[in-house]
């Protein structure tokens, strides 16, 4: 799918090819500098303008509170978010599968970790109360949650819902 023709602005399962003909704009997870990128191109390797580093890596970006509101609180991408803390177990089990969601959802939608532990403050910002948790940001508006580990299927089924309840 990368590199042939529009790209649907999520996964292919998520809200049936809804096809982005004009620009999208993404905040550089290095640097936070706000890109715009052709629809049609979100899917071929862009690089930030500023920093000149790839606008998707493939695995989940770390959030702290200096930057959480630069990357999830801008751009036109959806960004689901891990709440997440080192001592947790269910937390280190649903690692990998959030990781494996970065490889395959993103360009579409940016995935983000945010430690707990480190960043208590974001956690009192949003009411974390039980982790792991999942949180879905459109323009830094809280659109959907949900507690507990999942497999990737869940997952996947689970932001679906949510993606298709946020338009």
């Amino acid at each position: 799918m990368r590199g042939a023709g529009p790209v649907p602005i999520y996964a292919p399962s998520l809200l049936t090819e809804h096809v982005v003909t004009t620009p999208v704009e993404v905040p550089c997870p290095h640097c936070t500098t706000l890109n715009r990128v052709p629809g049609a191109r979100l899917g071929e390797g862009p690089v930030c303008g500023r920093c000149k580093q790839p606008l998707f890596g493939g695995h989940p970006v770390e959030l702290s509170a200096g930057s959480f509101d630069a990357i999830a609180g801008r751009g036109d991408l959806p960004v689901l978010v891990d709440f997440w803390a080192p001592w947790c177990g269910p937390c280190l089990a649903f690692a990998p599968v959030f990781a494996d969601a970065a490889r395959t959802l993103e360009p579409h939608v940016r995935l983000a970790k945010i430690d707990t532990e480190a960043e208590p403050q974001l956690a009192a910002r949003f009411g974390i109360r039980s982790i792991p948790t999942l949180a879905l940001f459109r323009r830094g508006r809280e659109v959907a949650r949900q507690a507990g580990a999942m497999d990737g299927r869940t997952l996947r089924l689970w932001l679906d819902r949510a993606l298709a309840q946020a338009s």
